[in-house]
């Protein structure tokens, strides 16, 4: 598990990439993957509106409306089996 950073790092780091040409040599005079500057690098591009995609606040969002969507769905079949077994019981003689 990588070391946890300052929150501040991040954004400097994709300031500086965005000013150096190396993102090789920048990555490892951090101490961080390419990959890793790369994907922060690429977030930031979205997050600025140059890149198509979702923000990471859009992203959040849409985690938590499907989240809520799940649950409903979960509230509504749990709703449809009560009232037919209610029904089924109103049916049947005693």
């Amino acid at each position: 598990m990588p070391r946890p950073r300052p929150p501040e790092f991040r954004p400097r780091a994709v300031e500086l990439a965005r000013t150096d040409k190396s993102v090789t040599a920048l990555a490892k005079s951090l101490g961080i993957s390419q990959s890793c500057l790369r994907d922060w690098i690429r977030r930031a591009e979205i997050d600025d509106g140059h890149l198509d995609g979702l923000s990471a606040g859009d992203q959040k969002e849409l985690v938590e409306l499907r989240r809520k969507a799940r649950k409903l769905e979960l509230e509504n079949e749990i709703l449809k089996r009560a009232g037919a077994y209610f029904a089924r019981e109103n049916v049947l003689p005693k």
